[in-house]
């Protein structure tokens, strides 16, 4: 198990990872697992998120998850302002972060974009392309994508929201068959997105996730 450590550790020196899929797909959860298991290997770790994880990130952000706003919001005014908000945080968050040889794990990133964007009606070639001019070279070398049906997702997350008493964002509020579309999307990201993706089935208990992603950090190349 030491040595196993150690190469997790030499592997993933400066790597910037992404956790992305449906809503409801455990995320977040998995993120901190994830940060206290590299931790706890000596692996210093970057947490943020997309949008936002800047000042004028988080600004944005507000916009884009504000409901009323986004209902009245063109598609191609969306894609831009997630890219502007994460023009920002490459350049104020993860590139520092990756040239410190520091992993970088964040909550969503251009693969969103593709998949929810996507789902409402824009090229997934074209927002890549955007993508490029946004953040250059810093794209995730792996993309971890959360699978869960879209039903299944939305109940957690209608489930979450009861629990801690939070509004659902303008993307949770869609019709079912545009988050079933989001989901089509993610699956077929493998090949055509830029860096490794890898499926991850989001389903069971968060513990049984956690396994699984773990299991992929040290079986992939990056």
């Amino acid at each position: 198990m030491r040595g196993a450590a150690v190469n997790l550790k030499d592997k993933i020196a400066g790597k910037f990872i992404v956790f992305d899929g449906p809503d409801g797909s455990g995320k977040g959860t998995q993120i901190e697992c994830a940060a206290q298991a590299l931790e706890a290997e000596g692996i210093p770790v970057v947490c943020t998120r997309d949008p936002g994880g800047t000042a004028i990130g988080d600004q944005i952000r507000e916009i884009l998850l504000h409901k009323n706003l986004l209902t009245a919001m063109d598609v191609r005014c969306e894609v831009l302002l997630f890219m502007a908000s994460r023009a920002q945080l490459v350049s104020e968050v993860i590139a520092p972060a990756v040239r410190a040889g520091k992993v970088v794990l964040c909550d969503r990133f251009i693969s969103s974009t593709c998949a929810y964007q996507g789902a409402a009606g824009s090229d997934v070639g074209r927002i890549i392309e955007l993508g490029r001019f946004a953040v250059g070279q810093t794209w995730p070398q792996l993309t971890l994508v959360l699978d869960l049906p879209a039903d299944q997702g939305l109940d957690r997350a209608g489930r979450r929201g009861q629990a801690d008493g939070a509004r659902h964002d303008a993307m949770e509020s869609r019709p079912i068959e545009f988050h079933r579309r989001v989901r089509d999307i993610f699956l077929s990201l493998p090949g055509k997105y830029p860096g490794r993706v890898e499926i991850v089935s989001g389903d069971g208990t968060p513990d049984e996730v956690h396994g699984r992603i773990m299991e992929v950090l040290r079986r992939v190349d990056f």
